[in-house]
């Protein structure tokens, strides 16, 4: 159960615990933290892995991790460059809390997709 906690307010914008959660709160970090928690992958093979997420979006959100220390990028010095990205430690981290969170999903996503279902039914019975 989440406690409140004197040190930590998350809903204070400036507090780290913010930062944090603002840094996995975008799906697509999720993903790409995720398809690199076996080991290092390519560019063209992460963006084949994680399904729906364009070029753009990938090469920015692969800016943002290496900027926050989450992943490295390597290139390679061969014709065309070989370009591979890999968790640093630091990124290794979150693999704990985001299996967490998946194992959560695949519990309770059932009751969710309920809920949903039962709140569309209630809705169109209020129309």
């Amino acid at each position: 159960m989440l406690q409140y906690n004197d040190e930590i307010n998350v809903l204070d914008e400036t507090c780290p615990a913010r930062q944090a959660l603002n840094l996995v709160a975008n799906k697509w970090t999720v993903l790409i933290i995720y398809a690199l928690s076996g080991g290092p992958v390519r560019f063209n093979q992460l963006q084949r892995t994680i399904g729906g997420i364009t070029q753009k979006m990938l090469t920015q959100s692969l800016r943002q991790l290496e900027q926050d220390g989450v992943l490295k990028r390597t290139v390679y010095p061969t014709v065309p460059p070989q370009v591979e990205y890999e968790l640093t430690d630091l990124g290794k981290t979150l693999i704990g809390p985001l299996n967490a969170l998946c194992n959560w999903a695949e519990t309770y996503y059932a009751d969710i997709e309920r809920n949903r279902d039962e709140f569309r039914g209630a809705k169109r019975l209020d129309e």
